[in-house]
């Protein structure tokens, strides 16, 4: 079986109104499903940090450049965005895209 490699690995975090934390999950959460199944989208994953639960990071990963110009024009995400901006207090936002070079496995296959 053949996996797809992420050659473009995209970081963004939120920090988020903890008021607006619900409604921020209720906007992406049908993006995600969606954008998951996008051609050229390898992941996509959005998860609150342990420490302070209003900071959300989004990690996804990209086969091409060209996939994610597409997901970045599509309906679902412009309807997410929107919805997003329209109606979550977002403090603080990052985003860096990273050009991958290589990739290795850093799970080891037992623990001692």
């Amino acid at each position: 079986m053949m996996t797809k490699k992420a050659k473009f690995v995209v970081h963004t975090s939120y920090h988020i109104h903890p008021e607006d934390k619900q409604i921020f999950i209720d906007a992406v959460k049908a993006h995600i499903l969606v954008t998951r199944e996008v051609p050229g989208n390898v992941y996509y994953h959005f998860s609150f940090d342990m420490i302070d639960p209003d900071i959300c990071i989004l990690a996804e990963g990209w086969t091409d450049h060209e996939a994610i110009d597409t997901q970045l024009k599509s309906e679902n995400f412009q309807n997410a965005l929107k919805a997003v901006m329209d109606n979550v207090r977002i403090i603080e936002r990052h985003g860096t895209i990273y050009t991958v070079s290589g990739e290795a496995d850093i799970i080891p296959d037992t623990i001692d």
